[in-house]
């Protein structure tokens, strides 16, 4: 790792401007008494560090995703996170792909009212992010559950949002797996290692039973006290091409998703083999490998160590074939050999069947030849060397 820390974010200075535009302009909930936290990676009492305990990454709703679509009126969104590093909160929301302002607020977290600037409600601007005040009251400790309630006056408009955390949340009191405009839960006690795990369907936790946090950055987090750890998996997401529904690709929401982290030291990134089976394939390994590279340099300008993963086995999975399987043999041999990323965790070393290379070994398969189930996800946990992370 070099020895900048992680650089300013410009782009986030930017967005909280763009929210105090709008904000002068909407009515208010309440008076302000205190001052602004800072947005910063530092900040909070006495100058604490913060760092990203809980995360999701935002994509657009379809036709398909008939609430985020439709967005709320008088809607209130609950969300049950599980934290990896613990100490006092603070919450993010954004709306990366919105159109119009969303009023959001009141809100609470663990019972416990959240302000914005002091005010019980704040816009969040169409594109922006907006970050909480620190919350009031006791730490909250690592490896914990934290509730929040969001209430959205509304009308909202299409709602940016993560389709599936695999955990139950409600939104107007029914169940749902996703989160609608909530991005983060940052905190000030990560005292191990800060890191973002820019991902597919096999970080989000495809594979694994809801309300288990058997996702293997939850698993990893276990075996790293102390850790602070921001999953930015999405299902179907790739490193090169946007999709509609699986959201911009690895290469175009890494400012977004990565850079804006406050206090984050090192990004894993777990991107590659939906390039390979989902249409249009890519089979060029040169052109993976090349957008591995550019996500290095951008992670290096900003003081970021990177780690990179293997690709995992895929046969027996619905699109698999020999030749896509070559390529992924070749990336691999690149990622292993090529000193690429800082370092590398060998997720295709740690799930392949030794008999046939090509395949998960069935023990760690969750049934359908690409995504490992909860043994898997722990043998991915596994693969990740503290001392990369530091």
């Amino acid at each position: 790792m070099t020895g900048r820390g992680p650089a300013r974010r410009g782009v986030l200075t930017a967005a909280a401007a763009g929210v105090a535009a709008v904000a002068v302009a909407a009515p208010e909930a309440q008076a302000a008494p205190t001052a602004r936290s800072s947005d910063s990676g530092s900040g909070g009492a006495g100058g604490a560090r913060w760092a990203t305990s809980w995360a999701t990454a935002q994509t657009a709703p379809t036709e398909t995703d008939a609430v985020a679509a439709r967005g709320l009126t008088d809607g209130v969104f609950t969300a049950v996170l599980r934290l990896s590093a613990g100490g006092q909160v603070r919450l993010r929301y954004a709306n990366a792909f919105g159109a119009v302002p969303v009023l959001i607020g009141p809100v609470t977290a663990g019972g416990r009212a959240v302000t914005f600037g002091g005010r019980r409600q704040a816009w969040l601007a169409a594109g922006a992010s907006l970050t909480s005040d620190p919350v009031d009251g006791p730490r909250v400790p690592a490896a914990s559950r934290l509730t929040v309630e969001t209430q959205l006056p509304g009308p909202t408009g299409p709602l940016s949002f993560h389709r599936n955390t695999h955990a139950s949340h409600t939104v107007d009191g029914v169940r749902t797996t996703s989160v609608f405009l909530l991005t983060g839960v940052e905190v000030t006690g990560a005292h191990g290692p800060v890191l973002a795990v820019l991902g597919d369907s096999i970080a989000e936790g495809v594979g694994t039973p809801d309300d288990t946090d058997l996702r293997w950055p939850d698993q990893l987090a276990r075996r790293l006290p102390g850790s602070a750890v921001a999953n930015l998996g999405i299902s179907g997401n790739r490193l090169l091409l946007d999709d509609a529904r699986f959201g911009p690709g690895g290469q175009a929401r890494f400012d977004r998703d990565v850079l804006s982290l406050p206090g984050l030291r090192t990004v894993l990134v777990h991107l590659g083999i939906n390039d390979l089976q989902q249409p249009p394939a890519q089979t060029d390994p040169a052109r993976v490998l090349a957008g591995y590279r550019q996500l290095v340099l951008r992670a290096r300008n900003a003081g970021l160590r990177t780690v990179g993963s293997t690709i995992t086995p895929f046969e027996g999975w619905t699109r698999w074939t020999p030749e896509l399987d070559t390529v992924r043999q070749q990336i691999n041999r690149a990622v292993r050999t090529g000193r690429l990323f800082d370092a590398v965790a060998d997720f295709d070393g740690a799930l392949r069947d030794p008999a046939q290379p090509s395949r998960l070994l069935p023990a760690f398969d969750s049934g359908d030849g690409l995504h490992p189930n909860p043994s898997g996800h722990a043998a991915l946990a596994a693969a990740v060397d503290r001392r990369h992370l530091l």
